[in-house]
């Protein structure tokens, strides 16, 4: 597995080893022990899968408390894939990452806890799939704004984007909570 650094502490791309051949492929997306060697040594109670259409964003969203990892991918389709540090403590703090995630590319995106995430569809669809490290709690989920000015993430976007009224409703990077 090639480990490719971000501009967030501890976030990283990952290209796993695809083996191909007339048949098709094989590859794995998930082995403990090779992302333990990565830095990557948690353990996941959670899978998720969601299904966008084009210019669906999700996002920025986080949990205040029971901060979620997540290894995230594309299953079919391609996304924008956005991070942002909210981790008082991090060396990156406020920096934001992206990377494209697509089911050619089949890179993987890690996010350590403590991260805000989102991500815009930018194919007809995609499935977007990912581990969390811990539970979905909506007590304490939180959303920043996705087009918060301060942060300037330059989302590929041909038009406005569909967002739910929750992100619709997000706070601006100013006044997140953050992480200690």
């Amino acid at each position: 597995m090639n480990v490719i650094a971000t501009p967030i502490h501890d976030a990283l791309v990952l290209e796993p080893k695809v083996f191909g051949d007339a048949r098709g492929f094989f590859m794995e997306t998930y082995n403990r022990r090779t992302l333990a060697q990565a830095g990557i040594d948690f353990e996941f109670v959670q899978d998720n899968h969601s299904r966008s259409a084009r210019g669906v964003l999700r996002g920025l969203h986080y949990q205040i408390r029971q901060a979620q990892g997540k290894l995230v991918r594309v299953t079919a389709g391609s996304v924008f894939d956005v991070a942002v540090d909210l981790r008082r403590s991090s060396p990156t703090f406020g920096k934001v990452a992206w990377v494209e995630l697509t089911a050619e590319n089949k890179r993987l995106f890690w996010l350590p806890p403590g991260l805000a995430h989102g991500f815009v569809v930018t194919s007809d669809s995609a499935d977007f799939l990912y581990k969390a490290t811990d539970y979905w709690a909506p007590e304490h989920e939180r959303c920043i704004r996705w087009d918060d000015p301060e942060l300037a993430i330059p989302w590929p976007l041909a038009g406005t984007p569909t967002v739910s009224e929750k992100d619709a409703r997000g706070l601006a990077w100013r006044d997140a909570e953050c992480y200690a």
